[in-house]
């Protein structure tokens, strides 16, 4: 009886105790723990008393007249997690925040308008940015200072001198938000461009003068994989025959494949690499970089026949494929490069680990193909596998090299895996719908197809809200209405996927988005499109994006949507727009065109001769499968195309207007700017036909 009374009184005990440990422990947390993005998460146990973006944060600058401190990064940034360790888990560092500012965390990836704005104040205040990005605003959200990482010393030093600075009266500080809050407003030049072809020329120029020959890309270390510059090179490789734009553009993309900064174990690209050579990346992997990656490798491979392209490619989509889907079908947003102090350990190996893991004749045939000094070519002596040039991707197919990657694969499988960004965002995966609709044409594997079409079903069935689009998805719930990207990148994507399954409901859904997307964003004064919408009214400019950076801007994305959408609905307001969209792209790419790779495809679409290619099946339809086939295994960047099964003319879209078959055999009809050639019924003609462009002269 006793020992059954203490034993009730132990677990009295330890239910209350534990329900005090949970109390302390909700006690700890802050704001951010309603939130959903995985980077505000990150910071919900922090002793900062954190703010999400929002009006009750402002609300509370005002009232209590502080200023705010604005922290922007995202989950997979690893200096993020570094600033966080150092000054946000840090006592002393709450201790100050908590005391004089109001604090207030932003994922740049959920909110990329309120990014770039502050961005630019950062750029404007040092010269250059970056994140974690951290910012100083008066309450009613004009920025004052500015930077990016801070150590912990330096740190506390910035805000107790800003703090006292603001004790003393906020005259110097209102003053300086003023000036500087005004610089923003004008950054953007006012007035259009004409569109001219040359800008092509002189943005090949600059890639020569930029183009690293001994290691492939442009610039010094770090180096960024540049795929809307390839891409470019290759269609200015197809109009001008110049083999140094081919020689550009292939090297480079040789020279990334075989470097460290592709995954040759489980396949995919990290962010950037350290280093020249491609060969210590930072280990991060990124959604976007990997779509607009796998699309470059594809239009290679179809340029230029080299089989390691379609390898490559087929490789990236398949870590997507298993490593970044969702369940019900979206794509996930990142990979992190590890833990701090331990970046890129998932990945890296030690020469033991090697020899312990592999027979000998397998370490044999890696080291025939990889890169692998005994004493490492990493930090700790750790090794980043890389390939020897001198040896065809082909290779790493044979046995021992094939059993020798299995089983490193399966002990990395074993180690702790790196922080996975589950978020969904609408154009990031309309990037990656674009290029699995890509994968399934070029190199027909159906499985391609099936995931660009479930994640295409995903965003329409929810991220859509009022005949609106959303920017993220996460644990079940869509929030955010989206920016200029997320509807042009998505309009992209379904076109790309129209011409892999030639299903009318992705260009009918297109047409609706690009209608919302004018009404939404479109400037009826002065042309181009703003990246936030008419109804965002919780940022302090509204501004418009250009610039093709890591991803291609909207304006760019949009101008070539426009031009497409043109070809295959005979609208003349998508030719009309898009010119107005292109003549205000123009002032920039003047500039620095070869800064601008994403509008400058769409300058080299408006200039050629671009193809308009129907094919009317017959019964069998074999015709037009062999035809199609031959098709997507041409480079031809400048054409859409549309197929009628029916045999019957059909009314939608209306390039398939009044096109049936000839003789009734399967009929292919090749059209520029809707005047077509004769029909043929000869698929070896129609190809002749679609080979027809317009030069370039360098």
């Amino acid at each position: 009886m006793k020992r059954k009374n203490l034993g009730y009184l132990c677990f009295a005990l330890l239910v209350m105790l534990s329900g005090k440990v949970m109390a302390e422990t909700q006690k700890t947390k802050n704001r951010l723990a309603a939130e959903k993005s995985p980077y505000l998460l990150q910071h919900q146990n922090n002793p900062v008393d954190w703010f999400p973006w929002g009006e009750e944060a402002f609300k509370a600058a005002k009232e209590q007249n502080k200023p705010v401190f604005l922290s922007i990064g995202y989950s997979t940034c690893y200096w993020c997690h570094v600033m966080e360790q150092d000054s946000f888990e840090r006592e002393d560092v709450a201790a100050v925040l908590n005391k004089h500012f109001i604090s207030i965390k932003v994922d740049r990836e959920e909110r990329p308008d309120i990014d770039q704005i502050y961005m630019d104040a950062v750029m404007a205040l040092t010269g250059h940015g970056g994140w974690p990005m951290s910012v100083f605003l008066t309450p009613d959200k004009k920025p004052f200072y500015g930077g990016t990482f801070f150590w912990r010393a330096q740190f506390i030093q910035i805000l107790e001198q800003i703090a006292a600075h603001w004790s003393g009266g906020t005259n110097n500080i209102d003053l300086a938000a003023e000036k500087l809050t005004e610089a923003l407003q004008t950054k953007t030049p006012e007035g259009i461009g004409s569109i001219r072809e040359e800008l092509l020329s002189k943005a090949f120029k600059q890639f020569r003068s930029s183009y690293d020959a001994s290691y492939g890309g442009f610039g010094p270390a770090p180096k960024f994989p540049r795929p809307e510059s390839v891409e470019l090179l290759l269609r200015i490789y197809r109009r001008s025959g110049n083999d140094a734009a081919r020689t550009m553009a292939v090297e480079t993309l040789r020279a990334m494949a075989y470097g460290g900064i592709y995954d040759h174990v489980g396949g995919g690209f990290s962010r950037y690499s350290t280093d020249a050579k491609w060969l210590v990346p930072h280990f991060e992997k990124m959604l976007y970089d990997n779509a607009l990656l796998v699309s470059a490798y594809l239009d290679a491979y179809t340029a230029v026949g080299e089989e390691t392209f379609a390898h490559v490619a087929r490789e990236t989509l398949d870590y997507v494929l298993e490593q970044m889907t969702d369940t019900q079908g979206g794509f996930y947003s990142a990979e992190d490069a590890g833990e701090v102090g331990q970046e890129g350990a998932f990945y890296v190996w030690s020469y033991a680990e090697l020899e312990a893991a592999l027979s000998k004749s397998e370490l044999s045939a890696l080291q025939h193909l990889f890169i692998t000094p005994k004493e490492g070519n990493f930090e700790h002596g750790k090794i980043v596998l890389s390939r020897k040039h001198s040896f065809s991707w082909a290779e790493k197919s044979e046995p021992e090299a094939a059993a020798a990657l299995t089983k490193l694969k399966a002990i990395r499988s074993k180690r702790p895996r790196p922080h996975l960004d589950d978020k969904i965002l609408t154009s990031w995966n309309a990037l990656m719908i674009r290029a699995m609709a890509k994968g399934y044409k070029v190199l027909g594997e159906d499985k391609y197809l099936k995931a660009a079409q479930a994640a295409a079903s995903f965003l329409r069935d929810n991220l859509q809200n009022n005949n609106k689009l959303l920017r993220r998805f996460r644990g079940g719930s869509a929030k955010y209405d989206a920016y200029l990207e997320d509807y042009a990148y998505l309009i992209s994507a379904l076109l790309e996927l129209y011409e892999a399954d030639f299903n009318p409901a992705w260009l009918n859904w297109a047409k609706k988005l690009q209608v919302r997307q004018d009404e939404l964003f479109w400037d009826v004064k002065d042309g181009g499109y703003y990246y936030t919408d008419t109804d965002n009214t919780d940022v302090l400019i509204r501004k418009k994006d250009f610039n093709d950076g890591a991803i291609p801007s909207g304006n760019s994305i949009a101008a070539m949507n426009l031009l497409r959408m043109h070809d295959i609905f005979f609208d003349k307001l998508y030719r009309d727009r898009a010119e107005k969209t292109l003549e205000t792209l123009s002032p920039f790419v003047e500039r620095v065109p070869y800064a601008y790779a994403a509008a400058l495809q769409a300058f080299d679409y408006y200039f050629d001769n671009s193809k308009e290619i129907v094919v009317v099946a017959d019964d069998t339809g074999e015709e037009a499968k062999a035809f199609l086939k031959q098709l997507r295994g041409t480079y031809l960047p400048n054409a859409v195309v549309a197929l009628n099964e029916d045999s019957a003319s059909a009314d939608f879209p209306a390039l398939l207007s009044g096109k049936t078959l000839l003789g009734g055999k399967t009929t292919f009809f090749i059209c520029e700017n809707h005047t077509c050639k004769a029909p043929t019924n000869s698929s070896a003609e129609a190809l002749k036909l679609v080979a027809e462009f317009r030069h370039l002269e360098l």
